[in-house]
């Protein structure tokens, strides 16, 4: 009988058991900071220990493994949903019913598509935290905490990016471009999907761009003075960007890209100063650390 009631009281307290050893080993994660070697004496030990070298494949291929399983699981259960998928994408121009299909091949192809882009979008969160599992060790903990935050605020940038593309982008180009010249289109639904989801995935990736501006000043490649004095010639480049992003010629479409790039681009200017107080900060915080460890004379 005391047999049974230790066995219960332990399977009762596997669950808490489980969530302590999770939460010291994140603790752990977070806190240990890593062995500050230059970049040439790393290389020296890699050469000098291949097998080293090995540990980091390894660990790297299973990140990688669990990251595709993730994607393919993803994609299997998005192409049973693919139909409504398709038809939400295809609103703009009336629907599912309205896209017409010439190959036999093309409905099969277009369902895999929308099905592979879905999954991706769905397990990008996922994707990103097996990236930063990977390159985390080797981080100091303040690095590991940034990125933690720069994980869901990349994702929620790139769903405003594609939220922007298809509820503002869309519906102003694909009518402009379905009714030109009087000329009436039969829509193809794999030229079109190809088309919406490139322009809703590339417009994504744009709105990435204030986060990688904050990340890179973070590490002091770029100034927050430079972007200030540069940004007309950062305002062309946007407008040869939104040329290229931009489905249509007609300036109406290339000014809705522009505009929310060229926003992004003063809040990546903010941030980067934002980012340039707080370097500064920590390398102050090393130094007096430094200063309180070394040895009066």
């Amino acid at each position: 009988m005391r047999i049974l009631l230790r066995g219960i009281k332990n399977l009762l307290l596997a669950p808490f058991r489980w969530l302590r050893t999770i939460a010291n080993e994140i603790r752990t994660f977070l806190s240990d900071e890593p062995e500050d070697t230059p970049l040439g004496d790393s290389l020296e030990k890699a050469v000098n220990n291949p097998q080293s070298l090995l540990i980091h494949l390894d660990a790297l291929r299973k990140h990688l493994f669990r990251a595709a399983l993730a994607l393919v699981l993803m994609t299997v259960i998005a192409f049973a949903f693919a139909s409504q998928i398709i038809n939400l994408l295809a609103l703009p121009v009336g629907g599912i019913e309205a896209l017409v299909a010439i190959d036999p091949t093309e409905p099969i192809g277009t369902f895999m598509r929308v099905a592979l882009l879905t999954a991706f979008a769905v397990t990008l969160p996922y994707i990103i935290l097996e990236i930063w599992l990977f390159v985390a060790p080797g981080l100091s903990r303040d690095s590991r905490i940034f990125g933690l935050y720069a994980i869901p605020i990349a994702v929620i940038f790139f769903i405003g990016g594609m939220a922007f593309a298809y509820f503002v982008l869309l519906p102003t180009a694909i009518p402009f471009l379905v009714n030109f010249g009087g000329i009436t289109s039969q829509i193809r639904p794999s030229s079109y999907i190809r088309f919406v989801t490139s322009i809703m995935f590339w417009i994504g990736v744009a709105f990435q761009f204030p986060l990688i501006i904050y990340v890179l000043a973070r590490v002091g490649l770029i100034r927050a003075k430079v972007l200030k004095e540069n940004w007309r010639l950062a305002v062309v480049i946007i407008a040869v960007l939104s040329a290229m992003i931009t489905p249509t010629i007609d300036p109406v479409n290339m000014g809705l890209v522009m505009g929310p790039m060229i926003v992004l681009y003063f809040l990546g200017i903010v941030l980067a100063n934002i980012a340039e107080r707080s370097r500064a900060r920590d390398m102050s915080n090393r130094e007096s650390q430094t200063d309180s460890i070394s040895p009066s004379p």
